[in-house]
């Protein structure tokens, strides 16, 4: 079941068009990569999908009722401000004792309850934002690039953390990353974005594109050989744009 979609969308941010013509959609189960350069529209979109920008032309679509859980790119916590992680995640609804542990267990980061939230470690950050987001039983969970800052350990245990997630809970899963080599072997589809869509299908179909190779070069091609993915690979890349220009 598709659960949010949008349709010939594009986004006019001060004059500028952020996204152009864009035609997306994405199912319960899903777990769809954005990727892109700097500036090409990636924050703008998944904006767009939560209701923060209005599209100048075309629409979105959500499943009735649709429950988000977002996790942002960055969130700034006042370092003299003191607030627990219980306390954070209260924040600005109240939730149950019970149901902030089992958010936190359920992200590993059970013993964090009382701690500082200034005093956290970047992996340690991400993952209170996650259960932050879980707390609202997601039917879609939407990350912006949730792993900036993390090294490369931290970076991949957070994305197996995802993956198990969306096994145990149905949900779908759309994420923003530039981590390449990571990131495509845990997607269904991928969708490569300047401005517009550039190419979009599995992710082996998407590292094969001329339009995908003239962002990122061939350099990811061999790790990505090595992934083989179980999904059917007829999606067919679209290339009506080329990805190099905007």
């Amino acid at each position: 079941m598709t659960v949010l979609s949008t349709k010939d969308m594009s986004v006019q941010l001060g004059g500028h068009v952020a996204l152009r013509n864009v035609d997306f959609h994405i199912s319960s189960g899903e777990i769809v990569t954005i990727v892109g350069p700097n500036g090409s529209g990636k924050s703008t979109l998944l904006k767009a999908l939560i209701g923060a920008v209005r599209p100048t032309k075309g629409q979105v679509s959500r499943k009735s009722g649709l429950r988000i859980g977002y996790v942002p790119q960055k969130l700034h916590i006042d370092p003299t401000l003191p607030i627990t992680v219980r306390r954070f995640l209260s924040l600005p609804r109240h939730h149950s004792a019970v149901a902030i542990d089992k958010a936190l267990a359920r992200v590993g980061a059970h013993d964090l309850n009382d701690k500082q939230m200034f005093a956290l470690s970047g992996g340690q950050f991400q993952r209170v934002l996650l259960a932050r987001a879980l707390l609202e039983d997601p039917e879609i969970l939407i990350l912006d690039e949730p792993t900036t800052g993390l090294d490369q350990p931290g970076s991949a245990a957070f994305y197996t953390l995802i993956e198990d997630i969306r096994r145990d809970t149905g949900a779908a899963v759309l994420m923003v990353s530039h981590e390449l080599h990571v990131v495509m072997s845990a997607s269904d589809r991928v969708i490569c974005l300047n401005g517009h869509v550039c190419c979009h299908g599995a992710p082996d179909i998407v590292a094969s594109a001329p339009e995908y190779r003239a962002l990122f070069g061939s350099g990811t091609g061999g790790a990505l050989a090595l992934y083989r993915h179980d999904h059917d690979h007829s999606h067919e890349v679209d290339d009506h744009e080329g990805c190099t220009h905007a």
